[in-house]
Order: C-alpha cells, then sequence, then structure tokens
C-alpha cells in the first residue's frame, strides 16, 4: 500500500457538501484505506495500492464531482514524495508566520512538464524556486503590509487552474498525518 495526499481544490469548509466528514466518504466509498483529513481546507489523505497519480487525479475528481458537485481540481502527491520535499528544505532559515508566508503551489500530475519562474517582478513574492521532483512552485509572500501579493494571479495566468497552493505548515501538517495513520 502506498500513502497519498489528495490536495482539492476550491474546498470551502462553510459549504455542507465539502464538509470533511463527506469528503471522507467519498475516498472511503472508491475504496480507499487509512482516509483521514488534514485542516478542514480539503486535504485528505489515504492508502491505496500504487497508482499513477494522473489516474487517482481523475478517478477522485470524477467521484467528488458525480457524489458532492465538486468540480474542482484534485491534486495527488505520495509520502514520498511530500516528505523528500520537506527534507531538501526549501526555506532553511525561514519560518512561517502572520507576516510572512511560506507557500507550496503544486501542479497536478501531468501538467506542464517545463516550468518558467516569472520573469515580472512581484515586491511582495520572493520565489525560492521550483522544486522538480514535487512539482512545486516554492515562495515566500510579504504579508505585512496591506497589499495583496499578486504572485497566486500569475500563476493562473501562466498556468491555468489545475493547481492549488498549500502554507509550508499544511504541508508539514499533511506529511505528519500520512506518517501517523498505516
Amino acid at each position: 500500500m502506498t500513502r497519498y495526499a489528495a490536495l482539492l481544490r476550491g474546498i470551502m469548509p462553510s459549504n455542507p457538501n465539502m464538509s470533511n466528514e463527506k469528503l471522507r466518504g467519498v475516498f472511503t466509498g472508491l475504496g480507499f484505506e487509512s482516509v483521514a483529513s488534514v485542516l478542514a481546507s480539503g486535504n485528505i489523505v489515504f492508502a491505496t495500492e500504487t497508482t499513477p497519480g494522473a489516474e487517482l487525479e481523475d478517478r477522485i475528481q470524477d467521484a467528488l464531482n458525480a457524489e458532492l458537485g465538486i468540480p474542482g481540481g484534485t491534486i495527488i502527491r505520495d509520502y514520498a514524495e511530500l516528505r523528500a520535499l520537506l527534507d531538501r528544505d526549501p526555506f532553511a532559515g525561514y519560518t512561517h508566520g502572520r507576516e510572512t508566508y511560506l507557500t507550496a503551489t503544486f501542479f497536478k500530475d501531468a501538467a506542464h512538464p517545463r516550468v518558467e519562474l516569472p520573469t515580472e517582478s512581484d515586491p511582495l513574492t520572493q520565489v525560492v524556486g521550483y522544486d522538480t521532483e514535487a512539482r512545486a512552485f516554492l515562495a515566500m509572500s510579504d504579508n505585512s503590509t496591506p497589499k495583496t501579493p499578486d504572485f497566486m494571479s500569475w500563476l493562473e495566468r501562466n498556468y491555468g487552474k489545475d493547481i492549488t497552493t498549500r502554507t509550508w505548515l499544511t504541508v508539514q501538517r499533511i506529511v505528519k498525518k500520512m506518517e501517523s495513520v498505516k
């Protein structure tokens, strides 16, 4: 069995069809084991036979749409990929906090084999880099001013909506949950 994390795009905990209980129900109904949620923002961990990520993404998204009417995107990473990303420690020396957000933006498994770093500059965002193995942009956003960083808009303009962003703390929590459920 391989442990996976499903990073669901567009989950709003205030929507009754998007509750952790209902999300877990869809995953359990698909026959996955050790299904658990992390926070209330669309992070589900589960175990199943080793399966290509793109196949799992399609299967899960079809079920979420059919059963709960959730049209958003599903992005899959296995435990080894996320554990290795944490071990590479791309944010060494930085701390996620109220004024500085450390984020990882994940791409769908089969999306965009060639990723370019932004050439246009957003003064409120520092791109740490693109992690090829995790298929994720890593960035730090300055939230100490009332102005909102424009990095997310840049990502969507250049790569579409087959992406989803998690704070570094959330990525750490997902891996910790994956390690606690066997």
